[in-house]
């Protein structure tokens, strides 16, 4: 039996009867259009194997990925790479399109890479079933164009953060743009981020607004809903069992781990709904969405890469031009395009400290639970500390236990105002920095 090769790449591609099925994208490769890039785009068969060349890697392969893999490969990509850790489940099957009943409890990528190549002659896609947490920079050095069609905010937060320092000013080919989508529901949005050059989802963060936090003396007394016994599992239980074991939301075992005491919680209070993608979606923060959403937006994410690689038109993102697109389906379509500027207090992109408005008769943990709650950072497990001394450190066991004492001081106590601190996250792979201002 043949392998696959280039050489035979080209020659599928280049059949006659296997031509036609291109001419479209062949027309608007060939010759110049109104919005052509005069600088960056010379019509003709270059332009036609710049997209068999170029190395594209999709980051999700659920129901966004899914229909980005479709889209790319169908857009004339030849060589994409695709990254998810998760396994076929049956509630997948009603948007996730390229997986059938049989490919439940299999690997996402695996799937979704097998049954586009088959579709698609002459594509090649590699998958990877892990954590994109695996790959370090040399991996993402590889590719010309990152596709995100993720379903957390703390996994855009990590590439995005990846991206950002892997940019060398010596080296061009350093800078990785990033094409991000997103949806909720009927809505969604889709984004060109160019990292160091263009506000970076650090940046937008605060239009995400945060899940609205449940007081601990709910979850530990009288839950009501099927989230709030979830959180307890999350928030309490987990605490008292298992302190000793750090808990990955990744993790399969914890997570069903957490389903059976949320579920058996629930039953004591008869409140139905607990469910294991219940678990998981309110433990990572998932944010649910619809079929034909995903189909919407992902279109956008691939036009983007397209005009990226080809330079057939401007690129959302480019110089001058608007770099986030924003779409609601609840009434009728609407799509809106504007550009979300760069903040110079971003702590990815940017280099000074966000300054923060606090009370002084505030605790240090009311001041943490603030920063949990507030769109732009969320953070779930902060430390945090100041040039002279360490305030609060949420891990290892012996810090937080040695540090736990500051948590009911005042910040009067324990900060002047207008003094920096700073803040980390094991979530993630950057730290904050904020002016703390008493009102």
């Amino acid at each position: 039996m043949a392998t696959e090769s280039t050489p035979q790449v080209e020659a599928v591609d280049s059949a006659p009867e296997n031509r036609a099925r291109w001419k479209h994208l062949d027309t608007i490769l060939m010759r110049e259009g109104q919005f052509t890039d005069p600088d960056n785009a010379t019509p003709g068969d270059q332009k036609i194997q710049s997209l068999k060349d170029a190395k594209i890697l999709v980051i999700g392969a659920g129901g966004l990925g899914c229909e980005i893999l479709k889209n790319l490969a169908l857009s004339g990509f030849k060589n994409i790479d695709v990254i998810d850790m998760d396994t076929i489940d049956v509630s997948n099957l009603n948007r996730q399109f390229l997986f059938r009943q049989a490919d439940v409890g299999s690997y996402k990528a695996e799937v979704a890479a097998r049954f586009v190549e088959k579709r698609c002659k002459g594509v090649k896609i590699t998958p990877y079933c892990g954590k994109i947490q695996d790959k370090d920079e040399d991996y993402y050095l590889q590719f010309n164009v990152i596709v995100c069609g993720l379903d957390s905010i703390e996994a855009r937060r990590w590439i995005n953060a990846t991206l950002v320092g892997m940019v060398d000013d010596n080296n061009v080919d350093s800078l990785k743009p990033l094409i991000d989508g997103g949806t909720e529901g009927f809505r969604g949005q889709s984004r060109v981020i160019l990292p160091t050059m263009t506000s970076c989802i650090e940046c937008q963060l605060d239009m995400h607004a945060p899940r609205a936090a449940v007081p601990l003396c709910t979850l530990a007394t009288i839950p009501r809903q099927p989230q709030h016994c979830i959180e307890w599992a999350h928030l309490i239980a987990w605490d008292e069992e298992r302190k000793d074991i750090t808990l990955d939301t990744d993790d399969t075992e914890h997570i069903s781990w957490l389903f059976a005491k949320a579920l058996k919680r629930a039953e004591e209070y008869n409140i139905p709904g607990v469910t294991y993608s219940m678990t998981q979606g309110v433990v990572k923060n998932i944010i649910p969405a619809i079929a034909s959403t995903n189909a919407i937006v992902a279109a956008s994410c691939c036009l983007e890469a397209f005009k990226i690689v080809t330079g057939t038109a401007p690129f959302l993102g480019h110089p001058e031009e608007n770099n986030y697109m924003m779409y609601s389906g609840d009434d009728s379509i609407y799509t809106y395009t504007f550009e979300h500027e760069k903040k110079d207090d971003c702590p990815v992109c940017g280099n000074l400290a966000k300054v923060i408005n606090v009370k002084k008769e505030w605790t240090l943990q009311e001041f943490l639970e603030h920063l949990a709650e507030r769109p732009e950072a969320q953070l779930k497990k902060p430390s945090i500390r100041t040039e002279e001394k360490s305030l609060y450190y949420s891990a290892p066991p012996s810090l937080e236990e040695q540090t736990r004492p500051n948590l009911k001081r005042k910040l009067e106590e324990l900060l002047s105002d207008g003094q920096e601190v700073g803040v980390s996250d094991p979530a993630f792979t950057i730290d904050f920095k904020f002016k703390v201002h008493f009102t």
